[in-house]
């Protein structure tokens, strides 16, 4: 899929309005990225296929859950403040290194979203979230397994997962059916039909 191309994908699917927060958003991500590596420097040139389309879809696969969002390993914004400028509820972006939490937290403000949008400079096993989250998010964090044990605390059986796993994805849900029971289930992914999205719901660990 070209630029072009993912380009006018996202901007036949989102108001004028929000399309222009996601325009700033890539600004705002490659000026940063002069001064910290928020994304693969290759991946600049090519943001709205690689970054902005591959977090918007997580949009169309939510689906109608409502509720808090959570997103692990926020890193460059992607896909927590891009969820954010297209979502009206509450996402939270959490973000272990400092100066990039320090970055989300800028960003929301610049793109007027900070109102819905809450940082919390932590690790997600000790993010201070006092209530489960219906969508748990995360993008390049950790395995598939490695990713439920960290985030379980967050979930319930009625949470969303949506889990942008690459080509890896079939093995990564093989591993974690070892440990962990539920619904899974491989969506392709729009900007890279060799990849594929992780979707579980019922998430629960298996009885010893």
């Amino acid at each position: 899929m070209t630029e072009d191309d993912a380009r006018a994908l996202v901007a036949e699917t989102v108001p004028r309005e929000t399309f222009g927060r996601l325009e700033a958003l890539v600004t705002l991500v490659a000026e940063e990225n002069t001064r910290q590596n928020l994304v693969a420097p290759s991946t600049i040139p090519i943001m709205w296929s690689r970054h902005v389309l591959d977090s918007s879809q997580l949009l169309r696969l939510a689906g109608d859950t409502t509720g808090a969002w959570l997103d692990i390993g926020a890193g460059g914004g992607f896909p927590g403040l891009v969820i954010a400028s297209l979502r009206d509820e509450l996402t939270y972006l959490v973000e272990p290194r400092a100066k990039r939490a320090a970055f989300l937290s800028a960003s929301a403000i610049a793109l007027g979203v900070d109102h819905r949008t809450t940082i919390l400079a932590s690790r997600v096993e000790t993010a201070p979230i006092d209530h489960p989250c219906a969508i748990i998010s995360a993008r390049a964090v950790a395995s598939l397994p490695a990713l439920l044990a960290m985030a379980a605390r967050h979930a319930t059986d009625d949470t969303l997962w949506l889990l942008p796993k690459g080509r890896s994805a079939a093995a990564e849900v093989a591993e974690a059916r070892r440990e962990w029971q539920g619904a899974f289930r491989l969506v392709p992914s729009l900007s890279d039909p060799d990849s594929a999205i992780v979707v579980a719901r019922g998430i629960r660990r298996k009885r010893a």
